[in-house]
């Protein structure tokens, strides 16, 4: 878990701890580390690429680039991951 504020509150620390949950420590700042990060710089690429120019555009397309990631695409950034360890 990194630093960030959200993660470090009161409220969360109790929940983690009631329920057992095993927490890692994790650098902050650290988008590499991060399989979503990928998926979101890439989501992010595909929308842009048909400028909208409204935010109706903007929904619905981040509605429909989000839905043609395939599924393997997510799997490849995950099983990428030990080399970004390294």
């Amino acid at each position: 878990m990194d630093n960030d504020h959200k993660h470090t509150s009161k409220v969360v620390a109790k929940w983690l701890k009631d329920n057992k949950a095993n927490v890692l420590e994790w650098p902050s700042q650290s988008p590499d580390l991060n399989p979503i990060e990928h998926l979101w710089a890439e989501l992010k690429r595909r929308v842009r690429a048909r400028r909208p120019t409204n935010l109706t555009q903007l929904h619905q397309l981040c509605q429909e680039k989000w839905a043609k990631i395939h599924p393997t695409y997510c799997g490849k950034l995950v099983e990428g991951y030990p080399k970004r360890l390294t």
